[in-house]
């Protein structure tokens, strides 16, 4: 699984905190600690925790696992789940794989069942540690994950429905789709998106994994881009196939809308933010899809937020300046995004909608998805921070049928910025 895409954005920064026993009764609060003899863990994979300052008596736990070629560190310094658990007080549990692939297993036979050994078995460990050191809320526990780690979410859903309430998978392939018997970590057809099943065949596969499991299933939100070469876009919709099955909910979405410029966000078996199944499709975008703001919408898909919207930033707390230079049927834009707000931008998607006829056919400083039509603008891992009053240049270059005029508005992670 070592050919999985490394997400460039994601700074490899290693953990340095000091290392926590499992009989201890604590680690130290607001620092990523590793914790060992923390219980059964049959591949010896690393676990480390982050306990937030304003831990709640009984907290819900989130495992956030990494991507292939990825590290506990990485995953903790690349996303902001950290951050999110000092907003709201849950405990953060990070695995890290030490085999040489630095991939999860997702395929070997052991890995595919209910307390069968390998990766899942040492993962359930982690949360039981957890839920034993700070009285964690054990119906309030949760996964996600990126490439491997989306894989890994699928099958730790799959293997522990008795654990987890809900998953939310960036970029992974269904439960079993991996499988393999010859000890390879690698499937080429199920990447290649050859594999495929019958919704029933597919959660058939689930079910298989805990025989005689009756209690309820875990939901599932799913995340995949349209451009994605590493892990095929088909896996996307055989993901939905397995869990709207596996959750006895219509393959027919019950809401479809566009929260962001480029997606198309389906839900399944209920229209609210806790729906049995969402799946967000990135018109355009590869395998490596996560930004941020992503994890914020998979807590409110947990209900972990309590106000059940993503946190956005106050409005009017930007400001976009725009200059264009254009030729028969060609253009460019300079952009300058600036934070007229009082506290720093971390991370950031700019969204704005092309007037009819241009088309982006490159960009700078930021990424850009869809080519046409509503934009998102999204940081690059050099420019993802803008201080407070600070800014940052961004442009594009794009052909137009006669309409060369800069877009007129503005959003920044949501808010709408005042143009000038």
């Amino acid at each position: 699984m070592c050919a999985l895409l490394v997400l460039p954005l994601l700074a490899l920064t290693a953990a340095s905190a000091p290392a926590a026993s499992a009989r201890t009764a604590a680690v130290p609060t607001a620092t990523l600690t590793e914790v060992t003899g923390f219980g059964e863990n049959p591949s010896n994979l690393q676990m480390y925790v982050y306990v937030p300052n304003s831990v709640t008596a009984h907290p819900a736990v989130v495992v956030a696992v990494h991507w292939c070629g990825g590290s506990a560190s990485a995953m903790y310094s690349g996303t902001e789940w950290a951050a999110l658990a000092e907003q709201y007080g849950f405990v953060v549990v990070y695995p890290s794989v030490t085999r040489a692939s630095k991939c999860f297993d997702v395929s070997s036979p052991q890995a595919l069942k209910h307390g069968g050994g390998s990766d899942p078995v040492g993962i359930r460990s982690m949360v039981d540690w957890v839920s034993a050191h700070y009285a964690a809320d054990t119906g309030r526990v949760f996964a996600t994950g990126i490439s491997s780690g989306a894989m890994m979410t699928n099958v730790l859903l799959g293997d522990y429905p008795d654990v987890f309430a809900a998953g939310a998978a960036f970029s992974g392939v269904p439960f079993a789709c991996f499988a393999t018997t010859d000890g390879s970590e690698w499937n080429s057809a199920c990447s290649g998106g050859t594999i495929g099943h019958t919704p029933q065949e597919w959660g058939d596969l689930v079910r298989a994994a805990y025989p005689g499991y009756t209690g309820p299933r875990p939901r599932m939100q799913l995340w995949h881009g349209t451009e994605d070469t590493t892990l095929s876009y088909a896996d996307f919709g055989e993901e939905i196939k397995q869990w709207t099955n596996v959750l006895g909910v219509s393959q027919t979405p019950a809401a479809t809308d566009s929260p962001v410029g480029g997606w198309t966000r389906t839900r399944y078996g209920a229209t609210g933010d806790q729906a049995p199944v969402e799946a967000i499709s990135l018109q355009g975008v590869g395998h490596s899809l996560y930004s941020y703001g992503m994890a914020a919408r998979a807590l409110t898909f947990f209900g972990l937020d309590s106000g059940g919207t993503v946190p956005q930033p106050p409005a009017g707390a930007c400001r976009v300046t725009v200059t264009t230079n254009a030729w028969n049927t060609g253009l460019t834009a300079a952009v300058t995004l600036t934070n007229t707000g009082t506290t720093t931008v971390n991370g950031w998607q700019l969204d704005f909608t092309l007037p009819a006829g241009q088309t982006i056919t490159n960009g700078w400083n930021a990424t850009y998805s869809p080519a046409s039509g509503t934009v998102t603008a999204s940081n690059v891992s050099y420019n993802a921070t803008i201080a407070p009053n600070a800014s940052v240049s961004i442009g594009y270059q794009a052909g137009h049928t006669g309409n060369s005029a800069a877009p007129t508005a503005y959003t920044l992670n949501g808010t709408t910025c005042t143009v000038s």
